[in-house]
């Protein structure tokens, strides 16, 4: 046996990430925070600009925002020089309290959560998780979704590593912090790119999720809305997005979970590891 009280070829944990994951569908909260932190400078933000760096910490998320061609030529145009360090400081400080201000309006426990989290833990697996979010927006966020079932058993935020995503150093916190090794018995589930190369990086099997992440960017009731063929292509441009983290598996929601880690526990019992 190795890392818990679980035959070693069985997993062990399963590390989420939070909005668009396992709260707030589509990831909502953080877009109109980055739309009004950049109008506060005149630099005009899409949601669909906001949307392309998610998955990263928030400072080093505004930091490449603030490099898209479109939003450096629209900087420079205003300011008469590029985005430096000190104007991300600067953003940074305002965005905080603005995301927190948002965050209630879309603290919503994606369907299916509360019920996974008991299967998951009938089966004895430890449950952790990661977030680009900073320590004070958690604290916001966490008891919300505490509120409606959501509790891990531990809670990695941006800046709580010295490098964060997509380095693997939160999963490795992960593993501390919950008792799991080695990787392999260990599954990462995220909606962003960076998020599911932290997994990759730390040596888990990853799972990317589609219609509820920032790569679809859709309310629930507007995935709803779209029907089943304006489901698949959005399914599928999401899905294409997220292939350059090279994912194990794809899921719409982890409502579809349960079945995935099924198909890894055989893998693993057939001597498969997580590809490198």
């Amino acid at each position: 046996m190795d890392g818990t009280d679980s035959p070693a070829g069985t997993l062990a944990a399963v590390v989420f990430d939070w909005a668009g994951t396992v709260v707030d569908f589509g990831s909502q909260a953080p877009m109109g925070a980055f739309v009004e932190l950049f109008a506060t400078e005149d630099v005009a933000v899409t949601v669909a600009e906001a949307r392309v760096p998610m998955g990263l910490p928030k400072w080093q998320h505004i930091q490449a925002l603030g490099r898209l061609p479109s939003v450096a030529q629209a900087w420079r145009r205003r300011h008469g020089r590029d985005m430096d360090d000190a104007d991300v400081d600067r953003l940074y400080a305002r965005f905080t309290p603005m995301n927190r201000a948002a965050v209630p309006r879309h603290a919503q426990l994606i369907e299916g959560v509360p019920s996974l989290l008991r299967e998951l833990r009938a089966r004895g697996l430890k449950i952790g998780s990661t977030t680009g979010y900073n320590r004070e927006i958690m604290d916001v966020l966490a008891p919300l979704a505490a509120a409606q079932g959501f509790v891990p058993d531990n809670l990695v935020c941006a800046g709580d590593v010295s490098e964060n995503r997509p380095a693997p150093l939160g999963m490795y916190r992960c593993f501390l912090d919950l008792g799991v090794w080695p990787a392999r018995r260990v599954v990462k589930v995220d909606d962003t790119v960076p998020g599911l190369l932290e997994g990759r990086h730390a040596g888990c099997w990853t799972v990317a999720v589609t219609a509820s992440g920032n790569e679809t960017g859709l309310s629930a009731q507007a995935w709803q809305a779209l029907g089943d063929a304006g489901q698949a292509e959005r399914r599928a441009v999401a899905t294409a997005r997220l292939a350059v983290a090279r994912p194990d598996y794809t899921i719409d929601t982890v409502a579809e979970l349960l079945p995935v880690l099924d198909a890894i526990e055989r893998r693993m019992a057939a001597g498969e590891s997580p590809p490198p």
